[in-house]
């Protein structure tokens, strides 16, 4: 009896990304065409062509729904996009954000909160959902990793960089986004702490400071400004490049503060 194959019902890692932002460009598509009915179609083709902020929202939904060279892929499930197509997106979301956000300050500057609520009411809360988006397309193509975090796997996201290990061939490859900065002998790496959290967040042998102590080093050290950790490398056999930085990253969240972490507890038993 022939089996059956059975495929699996999840989706590829980075589809939902894709169809995100595909969904907000037929929305956007899905607006303008509403509003071209309204005005004309003439009209409005005219009004386009001497308007440099449409050709720039023209540009950004045709991006959008076409997405050229996206494709989701396992080994980069958080950058489904080319690096070039997320830059241009995140920087005509921003331009986009912007004139929209001016636009409607300026009508309510002009005409007031009581007309901006009428009209807030004829578009079908279009004025306040068109700078929504904008920041939402922003908001996915933010600078991001191109993996989670997962030590079982050895891999490592701080901010917006990325480290795989390979405990075999003790190497370990390092990642800008979607860019790969190198590969690296993982016994010549070692993770530099901030000096205001050294004492909270490294190992030391000294005695343990008192807890009002270490709470007032902890507050000052992540509340004041944020700690920035670095990855070097330390390689005697290249000459010129002993003692070089490979990333420095801030500790934004408390991911980031136990990837790294994990990372430098895993560097020191390789």
């Amino acid at each position: 009896m022939a089996r059956i194959k059975q495929t699996s019902a999840s989706p590829a890692p980075g589809a939902g990304t894709l169809f995100a932002l595909r969904a907000i460009g037929v929305v956007l598509v899905a607006r303008w065409a509403l509003s071209m009915s309204q005005m004309g179609y003439a009209s409005s083709l005219r009004a386009m062509t001497s308007s440099p902020w449409a050709c720039l929202n023209l540009v950004l939904i045709f991006l959008l729904i076409v997405l050229p060279g996206a494709k989701p892929r396992l080994e980069r499930p958080l950058h489904p996009l080319p690096q070039w197509l997320r830059q241009a997106l995140r920087l005509l979301a921003l331009l986009t954000f912007g004139f929209a956000v001016f636009s409607v300050g300026a009508f309510v500057w002009m005409s007031g909160w009581r007309r901006f609520v009428h009209a807030l009411a004829e578009t079908n809360g279009w004025l306040a959902v068109a700078p929504a988006l904008y920041a939402v397309v922003m908001w996915i193509c933010r600078p991001r990793a191109l993996w989670r975090t997962n030590i079982a796997a050895r891999r490592f996201a701080i901010g917006r960089y990325a480290i795989s290990l390979d405990p075999v061939t003790r190497t370990a490859m390092v990642w800008a986004e979607s860019r790969k900065l190198g590969q690296y002998d993982a016994r010549e790496l070692s993770v530099k702490w901030p000096a205001p959290a050294a004492a909270v967040l490294a190992p030391s042998t000294q005695p343990a400071a008192s807890p009002v102590q270490s709470n007032g080093i902890a507050r000052r050290g992540w509340f004041s400004r944020r700690p920035t950790v670095e990855l070097l490398w330390d390689s005697p056999a290249a000459a010129g490049h002993n003692r070089t930085t490979v990333f420095r990253a801030p500790l934004s969240t408390e991911s980031d503060r136990s990837a790294a972490r994990a990372l430098d507890a895993t560097l020191s038993q390789v």
